[in-house]
């Protein structure tokens, strides 16, 4: 697994893998993304904690615009994956780490 961290108010687009861009013909189903239970809070700013599987390298990430504004950031982002042990790192450098069901802090 590989896994991004991504802002609340954020969502992710296209994806890529080795060959290129994800093609959902060729693979015969989506790429596994999944938000995991797991979130910190860093610099005033929410992070919410994303699994991908192997083969993805990276993940466009871009404002949700099915959402309210939170940020006037409107370029799109590509993302590089990070590995566990770099998860781990920047957990415990957070201010705060909660999951979905508990109350930011």
């Amino acid at each position: 697994m590989k896994y991004f961290f991504l802002s609340d108010g954020w969502t992710y687009g296209r994806v890529w893998e080795f060959g290129g861009l994800w093609d959902q013909v060729t693979w015969g189903r989506k790429p596994e993304i999944n938000r995991l239970d797991c979130g910190m809070l860093q610099q005033d700013e929410v992070l919410w904690l994303y699994a991908v599987e192997d083969a993805v390298l990276m993940v466009e990430v871009q404002p949700d615009l099915t959402l309210p504004a939170t940020s006037s950031i409107g370029q799109v982002v590509l993302k590089r994956l990070i590995s566990a042990e770099q998860v781990i790192e920047r957990l415990n450098h957070s201010e705060s780490i909660f999951n979905s069901t508990a109350k930011k802090k």
